[in-house]
């Protein structure tokens, strides 16, 4: 009897031994995260903000109550959908462009704005119709670097400090003119090419003539 109650009492510690084994790893399996190099975690206590970023590496977080949100601080490359808009000279134009921005703050990039990849993107569209409208064609055609300057400073400053999220370049990659207008340069840059011709042969003309007049003219002085 008593080895029977015995053998008894010793499964029933196995197994107890067992159990506790068992929440002990599922403890450590919900406390335990993983923060990647180019990540910062950012931990909530029953939705109230913890002050302490999670830098890169294994971090413990309470299994009951806490939350945490990985955030890259990578800088992302967002391509802005063709925009049409209006230049400064009435002239409609179709453009696109790229982002690249990269969050410099996480706590804001989470709590003062949702997406913020979605939000970059409609600053990014608003923007472009904004600095298009307020150049001409000949700048937009001759001049980019100054137009993606001034939409770099235009989208960075109602995001990097609400958002915390810096816009660190903008690229406009393709400009689309109406057919007519591609038809309308094309016919002056034609007629410039002409007009250059005609000016080039118009001087080889001109320095023939006076070649000929002076050799006329030497020949006149020594029959």
């Amino acid at each position: 009897m008593s080895r029977v109650l015995g053998l008894v009492l010793m499964t029933a510690l196995v197994i107890a031994i067992v159990v506790v084994a068992l929440l002990v790893v599922i403890l450590l399996g919900l406390s335990v995260r993983n923060v990647q190099q180019y990540q910062r975690g950012v931990v909530f206590r029953f939705g109230r903000l913890l002050p302490r970023l999670r830098q890169p590496g294994l971090r413990l977080i309470r299994p009951v109550g806490d939350h945490m949100e990985r955030v890259s601080i990578q800088t992302e490359v967002l391509g802005v959908s063709p925009q049409g808009a209006i230049t400064n000279d009435n002239v409609t134009v179709t453009v696109d462009a790229v982002v690249y921005f990269r969050v410099m703050d996480p706590v804001k990039a989470l709590v003062n704005v949702s997406d913020y990849p979605s939000a970059v993107s409609q600053i990014a569209q608003t923007s472009l119709r904004s600095v298009i409208g307020r150049a001409d064609l000949d700048t937009l055609l001759s001049d980019r670097d100054r137009i993606n300057a001034e939409l770099r400073t235009v989208m960075d400053a109602p995001t990097e400090d609400p958002w915390g999220v810096r816009v660190e370049r903008v690229e406009i990659k393709d400009i689309a003119l109406p057919q007519d207008m591609m038809r309308s340069m094309s016919k002056q840059a034609e007629a410039e090419r002409e007009r250059r011709a005609r000016v080039i042969a118009a001087d080889g003309e001109a320095q023939a003539a006076r070649k000929l007049t002076s050799a006329a003219s030497t020949m006149a002085d020594t029959p």
